[in-house]
């Protein structure tokens, strides 16, 4: 009973800044795990899509680390493992007011991969070897919720044979996001069996520093929290504008994740 109560707390309060495309400035609450299965892709001749499974945990209020792991398809015929990632964020701003807060955290990010390196874009969920650090500034405004990240990624890439030449200057990029999500259902919190549904629409941009090639991206999704615990996430991306060489301009993604509390 005491959990379900913390549950009532929770929900109403961070549901809609459980963003998709990005992070938020809140953590992973204190000792609790949350397991995400997320798969990507596109329809070209055939399905090409990559799947991830990671682990998060809450070290504590402020601190959260995640580690994930990478299978795909898109540079042979079967899926195959070849990618890693690590992520930790620190929240180190907390204002909170009745039914709003505003938040601030700092990240950062690591990638090792097998895949071939051929394409401008610097991708840490599965395309790329890189290092990314960044902050991200979200606020709650009762059911709406509003998050801005910037960041700055270095790939630690060696590029394909033959294509050297063509990403010399591709190492180096600066990345900015705007999110938005609204709280849809329920319109009043009871109990935490109740389903949540979440609307999103993000944007995400990326500039390199050497050639200014950049994109910009927009990402809308649904979202459903079933018994607070379990999410399911729903999202297309899509390219607005751009003149990067990139893997892909579109995508869909689900995504679903399952959360254990208290876990040590």
């Amino acid at each position: 009973m005491q959990l379900s109560f913390a549950f009532l707390s929770l929900i109403p309060a961070e549901a809609q800044e459980l963003f998709v495309a990005t992070e938020p400035a809140s953590n992973q609450p204190r000792n609790s795990v949350r397991v995400r299965l997320s798969n990507e892709g596109v329809a070209e001749t055939d399905l090409k899509s990559r799947t991830s499974l990671g682990l998060m945990y809450g070290l504590n209020k402020n601190l959260m680390i995640n580690a994930n792991a990478y299978m795909a398809d898109f540079y042979q015929r079967k899926q195959r493992i070849g990618g890693y990632s690590f992520y930790t964020k620190y929240r180190f701003l907390n204002i909170d007011n009745a039914q709003k807060h505003f938040r601030g955290a700092a990240f950062a990010h690591y990638s090792t991969v097998k895949f071939p390196i051929i394409h401008d874009e610097i991708n840490l969920a599965g395309e790329n070897n890189g290092l990314q650090g960044g902050l991200v500034f979200t606020q709650l405004l009762h059911k709406l919720a509003l998050s801005g990240s910037v960041s700055y990624t270095k790939s630690l890439d060696k590029f394909t044979p033959g294509h050297e030449m063509l990403h010399d200057d591709a190492h180096n990029s600066i990345g900015y996001t705007f999110s938005t999500g609204y709280l849809v259902f329920p319109k009043e919190y009871t109990n935490y069996k109740q389903i949540n549904t979440n609307l999103y629409v993000e944007f995400l941009g990326d500039s390199h520093t050497g050639s200014g090639r950049n994109f910009m991206d927009i990402s809308p999704a649904i979202q459903f929290i079933f018994h607070s615990k379990v999410r399911l996430d729903l999202s297309k991306r899509q390219q607005l504008w751009g003149n990067m060489q990139r893997r892909f301009k579109n995508l869909y993604q689900v995504r679903v994740e399952y959360n254990l509390f208290n876990v040590l």
